[in-house]
């Protein structure tokens, strides 16, 4: 019936402009009598075999109800990006003409508002981010979307959809100059650019600063120890190989490590004190070391030049041997520091995971594989009770988020921490600068925010502050 109607109203039938005053109304206009009999009979039907109802008169307008969706139903882009859910921050118009809206688009609707739509591409989003400090400019910065989603199911601070986080959000560059080759000589003089989240403001200052930052914030450090555990050796050919041990598997001396060239080693060979056990592809082998590793330090590959004092590559409180490397956060503090501090220890042994960088095109598609970790109970007590806590080095937020949420004080975490995260035990966190596509730089992400620290990391380029193992530190507050 509705066909017909619609197929015995044509154009002609209107008004100059009446057509236009249909759609600015939403219906077309009523008249009597109104379609309400029982379907036509055969001595209803014209010569063409028309319908024609006995109570509709040929050519009449009829009035239809339009079809109106449920009060408080909004269809919404699956991925708006930056753009909050809840319309903050976001311009208005009236819709002038429903003819706009003839297929009533809601998604273009804020909800209970009727006749008004989002005008996404009406202003740039507002920006209260300050930056202060050493002769720096105040600055702003896009955290509009800040003030929305916090700890929610959906990534905190930011519009993301769970499980879609684009690689290229984890992307910046960097000069490469800015990459640093060696410590510093003093090594709490390293700069600090400090965030505060309730204010939005950032500050320029130094490591040896932290104690008159903290308000009562309980310090945990991971106190694992790098092992010298680049092994530099021979095949009984004479070939060399390079064996990197990864992580102790139990205490008979028996490790996973890497080892190059991989393609003609070949399980049982012994290449010095070490020998070769078992094949787990990828270079990955794991191996039977004769004694305590001799080597060397495994400094990253960003690093080319030698360095001259192994401990530098060592926090002063490592007492625990087992990594692959360091936790490079606590390479900024000193004895005097900690003494200020008082700090809570924590061990996750570092490997080849934690700096292993993500290749999948989405960010939460990345797999990690699992390191091993510990807490004493005693540690544990504390850190528990404690009203805030300021984890020092991306390795202790993910023993504190294990224990926070598993209740289990050692075994392996394989947690990954990606924006969408909610924090139990980590008020507060001090971290290098990392490299770009990596989990390190996703966790930091997770915990200040998207827009946030892609802004911070521009205000610390901009600001030539010095990046990776070596470099300086950033304190989110």
């Amino acid at each position: 019936m509705l066909e017909l109607a619609f197929a015995r109203l044509g154009r002609d039938e209107f008004p100059d402009g009446a057509a236009g005053r249909v759609w600015d109304t939403g219906l077309l206009e009523a008249g009597e009598p109104r379609v309400d009999a029982a379907p036509p009979r055969g001595h209803e039907l014209d010569e063409q075999r028309e319908i024609v109802h006995s109570r509709v008169a040929f050519r009449e307008e009829i009035a239809f109800q339009p079809l109106q969706a449920a009060d408080g139903l909004v269809e919404q882009t699956t991925d708006l990006g930056d753009v909050p859910c809840d319309g903050k921050d976001l311009d208005t118009q009236t819709i002038a003409n429903r003819a706009r809206d003839v297929f009533r688009d809601r998604g273009l609707e804020l909800r209970r508002s009727y006749g008004k739509c989002l005008d996404l591409a009406s202003r740039a989003l507002k920006c209260s981010l300050d930056c202060r400090g050493s002769g720096t400019t105040r600055r702003r910065v896009c955290d509009a979307l800040l003030r929305s989603l916090e700890c929610l199911g959906i990534h905190p601070r930011r519009g993301y959809s769970q499980r879609r986080m684009d690689i290229s959000v984890l992307d910046y560059e960097l000069p490469p100059e800015l990459v640093a080759q060696r410590p510093l000589p003093v090594r709490d003089a390293s700069r600090l650019l400090v965030y505060r989240r309730a204010e939005r403001e950032i500050e320029h200052l130094h490591v040896a600063d932290l104690p008159e930052l903290l308000s009562g914030e309980l310090v945990v450090v991971n106190d694992t120890r790098v092992v010298p555990a680049r092994l530099a050796l021979r095949r009984a050919s004479g070939a060399a190989v390079e064996v990197l041990l990864l992580e102790r598997l139990d205490g008979t001396g028996t490790w996973e490590a890497l080892a190059r060239p991989s393609r003609r080693l070949r399980p049982g060979e012994h290449l010095g004190a070490v020998q070769l056990i078992e094949n787990r592809g990828g270079g990955r082998w794991v191996v039977s070391v004769n004694g305590t590793p001799d080597g060397s330090v495994p400094l990253p590959p960003y690093i080319h030049e030698p360095l001259p004092d192994p401990e530098r590559y060592q926090t002063v409180y490592g007492t625990v041997e087992g990594s692959a490397a360091a936790p490079t956060a606590g390479l900024h503090l000193t004895p005097a520091l900690l003494d200020a501090l008082r700090p809570v220890s924590v061990t996750l042994h570092v490997g080849l995971d934690t700096f292993r960088p993500i290749a999948d095109d989405i960010v939460e598609r990345h797999a990690m594989h699992g390191e091993q970790y510990s807490v004493m109970d005693s540690s544990w007590a504390r850190i528990a009770a404690a009203d805030r806590v300021l984890a020092v080095g991306t390795t202790s937020v993910r023993v504190l988020e294990t224990v926070a949420a598993t209740g289990a004080l050692s075994g392996r975490t394989s947690l990954y921490i990606t924006p969408g995260h909610v924090f139990r035990r980590v008020d507060a966190l001090m971290t290098n600068f990392h490299l770009p596509r990596s989990t390190l730089l996703a966790l930091v992400m997770a915990f200040a925010g998207v827009d946030v620290v892609r802004e911070l990391y521009r205000v610390a380029i901009a600001e030539r502050y010095r990046f990776y193992s070596f470099g300086d530190a950033l304190l989110v507050l």
